[in-house]
C-alpha cells in the first residue's frame, strides 16, 4: 500500500520541481516610465530580462508580448513580436536566438478619459527557451504587471 502510494505521489513531486525550475528560465522586471501620468501624456513600459545561465530564448517559432486591455493606457497594438520590437538576433552554433540584454520599450499614451488613481497594467510573454547543452526546447509563458498612477490633469506639451 505504501509503495503504491509513493508511485502515485512521485510523478507529481517531480512535475512540481520541473515547473518551479521553468519559471526561473526567463525573469521579467517591469516598470512604467514615468510612473505618475497625466491624461494625454506619452510614456513607455520598460521590460528588462534575466535569462538563466545556459538558456537561450529562440527567435523561432515566436516571441510575443501580449498586453491586457486597459481603459487608461492606449497602445499602438495589443501584442508585439520580436521583429515589431526590433530585438537583435544573434547566432550561436548555427542556431538563432534573441539578444535580451537591452531593455525593451513599448510606447503608449494616456487616455483622455483615464480615471484618476492607482492602476495596474499586465501582460504575458510567450517564448521558447532552449538549452543547447541539454538539447531541449520548451514553450512557456511568463506573466508580468506594473503599477502606475494617473492624475485628472491634462498634459500640456511645451511649445
Amino acid at each position: 500500500m505504501k509503495r503504491s502510494m509513493i508511485f502515485l505521489v512521485l510523478p507529481f513531486l517531480l512535475l512540481g520541481f520541473m515547473i518551479a525550475g521553468v519559471e526561473d528560465l526567463l525573469k521579467v522586471d517591469v516598470s512604467i516610465v514615468p510612473r505618475r501620468l497625466r491624461r494625454g501624456e506619452e510614456g513607455k513600459i520598460v521590460l528588462k530580462f534575466s535569462v538563466k545561465e545556459g538558456i537561450r530564448i529562440s527567435s523561432q517559432p515566436s516571441f510575443t508580448i501580449d498586453l491586457e486591455p486597459s481603459d487608461e493606457l492606449i497602445f499602438p497594438k495589443n501584442f508585439f513580436s520580436a521583429s515589431d520590437l526590433e530585438i537583435e538576433i544573434k547566432e550561436e552554433e548555427g542556431k538563432e536566438y534573441l539578444d535580451l540584454k537591452e531593455p525593451i520599450e513599448i510606447p503608449f499614451s494616456v487616455s483622455m478619459d483615464a480615471k484618476r488613481g492607482n492602476h495596474t497594467i499586465g501582460g504575458k510573454i510567450k517564448y521558447f527557451a532552449c538549452s543547447q547543452e541539454e538539447g531541449w526546447c520548451l514553450k512557456y509563458t511568463a506573466k508580468f504587471s506594473s503599477a502606475f498612477f494617473t492624475s485628472s490633469r491634462i498634459f500640456q506639451k511645451k511649445k
